[in-house]
């Protein structure tokens, strides 16, 4: 059992980390944070403009600021974009400051959820089965490697997943507040 106060989701887009995040705080009487909305909200721009002015390496320093922001204040559970996992440093990050719970989802589910959105930067040209492929091969790794608890979401709607989620996460995720405010920890 991991104690730690923040719940945070991590896992592909399209695994259902925002609206299963939502079911999940209502239940634990959280407040519930996504953090790509957060990270819109500290620059007042959006995050398809945010990688087009300044990269994805600039999208990702603003990433791991907002989320050591957002894990050293009031216990919540935090939806992470899917390539919060790329940067060290959020990882350690993550895996020190909350109890983390990798949504998985194959690529096949990953496709039908997302076939009308358009916001993804990464999704905006060329094949979306390969690169929604090419991001599992490399991130999956990197999930498992922060991961306190694995869920499966495909073939659930949020709802009944967050109800099953939320058995587990009784069972195997101890509230505790921090006493201590998070910081980046050392490489």
């Amino acid at each position: 059992m991991n104690p730690a106060r923040h719940l945070v989701l991590v896992g592909p887009m399209g695994a259902g980390k925002t609206s299963i995040g939502r079911c999940l705080a209502r239940h634990f009487g959280l407040a519930f944070v996504d953090s790509d909305h957060a990270i819109e909200q500290r620059t007042g721009t959006t995050v398809t403009t945010i990688f087009d002015c300044t990269g994805e390496a600039g999208f990702r320093a603003r990433e791991r600021d907002t989320l050591a922001e957002l894990l050293a204040g009031p216990a919540a559970v935090l939806a992470t974009g899917g390539g919060a996992v790329l940067d060290a440093g959020t990882r350690r990050l993550l895996a020190a400051s909350g109890f983390v719970v990798h949504l998985r989802a194959d690529v096949p589910t990953q496709l039908e959820r997302l076939a009308r959105d358009r916001s993804r930067p990464l999704l905006a040209s060329g094949d979306r089965e390969a690169t929604l492929n090419r991001l599992a091969t490399e991130r999956d790794p990197l999930y498992a490697e922060v991961a306190d608890l694995v869920f499966d979401t495909r073939h659930l709607p949020a709802a009944d997943a967050a109800r099953q989620l939320a058995q587990q996460l009784d069972a195997r995720w101890e509230r505790r507040p921090c006493t201590a405010r998070p910081t980046e920890p050392a490489a």
